[in-house]
């Protein structure tokens, strides 16, 4: 999907959203609206929220000419940080300890 189809739907997905209003009469409060459902209730990712609100500000701006100070203060989706999975020296030494076979060559599997 091209970043152009990507915005058209989710301009569209913002307008049906309103029950068919057409943007212009929408603001923050109806953006901050949608943008809420995507996440609370579809549990979009963080980078398809974003997805949606770039699409909203090309709307405003670019298509509807409209500079809306409110666009800058809508909340951005937070990557949660993963911390990586990593065993303890006792937990390799569990698993090797459980090994069969040969030993591996030193140097790699």
């Amino acid at each position: 999907m091209s970043t152009e189809d990507a915005y058209v739907h989710w301009c569209k997905a913002f307008i049906l959203f309103h029950g068919k209003q057409h943007p212009k009469d929408l603001g923050g409060a109806e953006v901050e609206a949608f943008l809420t459902w995507l996440a609370n209730e579809r549990q979009v990712a963080p980078a398809t929220h974003k997805q949606a609100l770039s699409a909203l500000l090309f709307l405003y701006t670019k298509v509807l000419d409209m500079n809306l100070p409110w666009m800058q203060e809508i909340g951005r989706p937070r990557v949660k940080r993963r911390l990586p999975v990593v065993l303890s020296r006792d937990e390799v030494a569990v698993l090797f300890c459980h090994h069969q076979g040969p030993p591996l060559a030193h140097g790699g599997l």
